[in-house]
């Protein structure tokens, strides 16, 4: 894009103007926008300006290489108006203030893969930068593990000196050479370590508390199948991604329909936790969501678009814990979630009212 531009909505905010190195000088827009609540996270989020009362604070700019690259990412073209050529807008969306934090972090993301890259393939991978950018912001906020026994580390305690992503699809690998601070207090040599990049993900065990029964699922997994095991079929609970703008407690809830058509009443957090930490760039949160769980509502499940094909399982909570004791479940969140209700199930009923 040659000339100067006036961006609009998302893209006249100081975070992605930031993001972009660009300064500008503020104009305004006559009317209103409408829709954008999913702006700079999917190509379809952009806001539309129609006319009416009002205006819109943008931003006048002449566009650099930056901006070129990720309007090209997000299908964005200038729309020419009495102003001028405006950048941002698009057909509306989800309704709402755009999540402009989370749309710098997917920007920082689009703009540091190689320039050889597609503009195409990389909006193929929006969803799943989304998700890893979401995972980014929510892991800046988690609270230090380990209490007063691990020490407190700065950012001058890691130093990263190149990342590469050799391969992207549902989930990426990422390569890092870098030197970390030593518990003699020196530096490590340079260091070369490896990640499966996959994002947050959420965890949920539907337990009726009146029956005292759970919902378990059962679905093929390609690791096991990889491992030779013989049975590939595992019996696990609800899970998935945590998509990005959205909540955790939104992503239990929207998995729990999806996988086993399951309305639920409530959530208690279990034990959140990395499950490797060594390898896995992926974070677990664990909840017990009540449910109502009567004869009949096991079923099969599953979205048709991700070829899913999830059964249902009624468990009595108790036997679910003699399983999980005796070696017969080999999911670890599941197993690790059995347990917890088994140790916590009365605090839950108190705090039900069911005491």
């Amino acid at each position: 894009m040659t000339g100067e531009l006036v961006l609009a909505g998302l893209l006249a905010d100081a975070r992605m103007l930031a993001v972009f190195g660009l300064t500008g000088r503020p104009v305004t827009l006559a009317g209103r926008l409408e829709g954008g609540g999913r702006a700079g996270i999917g190509r379809d989020g952009w806001p539309r300006l129609t006319a009416g009362q009002g205006t819109v604070p943008a931003v006048r700019v002449r566009p650099n290489a930056a901006l070129d690259r990720y309007a090209a990412v997000m299908g964005l073209a200038p729309q020419d108006r009495p102003d001028g050529p405006i950048l941002g807008l698009g057909a509306g969306g989800a309704e709402g203030a755009p999540q402009a934090d989370l749309a710098a972090a997917i920007a920082r993301h689009v703009l540091a893969l190689p320039a050889d890259r597609p503009a195409d393939e990389i909006a193929g991978r929006l969803p799943a930068i989304g998700i890893w950018a979401a995972s980014e912001l929510r892991g800046a906020q988690t609270p230090p593990s380990g209490g007063d026994l691990v020490g407190r580390r700065g950012p001058e305690d890691v130093e990263i000196l190149r990342r590469d992503e050799p391969f992207s699809g549902f989930l990426s690998v990422q390569v890092s050479h870098l030197r970390h601070r030593t518990h003699a207090g020196g530096m490590t040599p340079v260091l070369r370590r490896e990640a499966l990049i996959l994002g947050d993900a959420v965890v949920v065990l539907p337990w009726d508390p009146l029956r005292d029964r759970v919902l378990l699922i059962e679905q093929f997994r390609m690791a096991p199948l990889l491992r030779r095991d013989p049975q590939p079929w595992l019996l696990e609970t609800v899970a998935g991604r945590v998509d990005a703008g959205e909540t955790v407690e939104d992503a239990a809830r929207r998995e729990a329909r999806e996988e086993a058509n399951l309305t639920l009443a409530r959530l208690f957090p279990a034990m959140h936790h990395y499950p490797s930490p060594g390898v896995l760039g992926e974070y677990l949160y664990l909840y017990v969501g009540i449910a109502d769980l009567p004869d009949g509502i096991e079923g099969v499940h599953g979205l048709e678009s991700e070829a899913e094909d999830i059964r249902g399982h009624l468990v009595p909570r108790a036997e679910l814990t003699r399983m999980a004791m005796t070696g017969q479940v080999t999911n670890g969140p599941l197993a690790m979630l059995a347990l917890w209700l088994d140790m916590r199930q009365g605090v839950l009923r108190t705090e039900l009212g069911l005491g």
